[in-house]
């Protein structure tokens, strides 16, 4: 049965901005208004889950803004993740009352969101034991973390459609030793991000 989701695309938008218009988002929805889902991209940033280990961060966070890339701390699960243009930010506002307030299959569930998302592209991913995510072989691709209040979730997906790769050597992404992939790099073009939304959206509604 498809649900009635909220769609909204903010665009390009700073972090901060974006983190306070969530949270209204999940007070409206505590409140008994319908779903949420978020489409959006952001300037350079590395978020910071209550899990974060120091040792995840490769420079010292002066040096890390001296290049351009913000560093903030977050209410959601995780360890370290970068958010940068070209990444598709994924925020699903949705009520777990109403979906058997459990976690651990929500979360798979974004996960297999992810892997049907790459597979209409051509890309072959899967989701490993352990290791919250989606990867392509032994190269992470999409990152998840997410945060719940009164069983309604926020944070989400950061979807690497053509993200400058590079930002990732600041980090051990997700505390993890990994290389991280885009579709623009499996693909060998850029992917139009319109396309990618489309599909985000119709897997959702499902």
């Amino acid at each position: 049965m498809k649900s009635k989701i909220i769609i909204q695309d903010w665009g390009l938008i700073n972090y901060a901005d974006g983190l306070e218009r969530q949270k209204k988002c999940v007070q409206n929805v505590i409140e008994g208004a319908q779903d949420h889902l978020i489409l959006c991209e952001h300037p350079p940033v590395l978020t910071l889950g209550r899990m974060t280990n120091p040792d995840s961060l490769l420079y010292q966070r002066k040096e890390i803004e001296d290049r351009g890339v913000m560093v903030t701390n977050v209410d959601r699960g995780g360890d370290v993740t970068l958010h940068a243009p070209g990444q598709l930010v994924v925020y699903p506002i949705f009520n777990l009352n109403k979906r058997g307030r459990d976690l651990k299959v929500y979360m798979e569930m974004l996960e297999e969101v992810a892997v049907d998302l790459l597979k209409n592209f051509g890309i072959l991913a899967i989701s490993i034991s352990g290791k919250r995510g989606v990867f392509v072989g032994k190269d992470k691709i999409i990152s998840i973390g997410v945060g719940v209040r009164k069983w309604v979730t926020y944070h989400g997906l950061g979807i690497n459609v053509n993200t400058d790769l590079s930002l990732f050597n600041l980090i051990k992404p997700c505390g993890l030793d990994v290389r991280m992939t885009s579709m623009q790099k499996l693909k060998g073009h850029p992917v139009p991000m319109q396309d990618v939304k489309s599909k985000v959206i119709e897997l959702f509604q499902k």
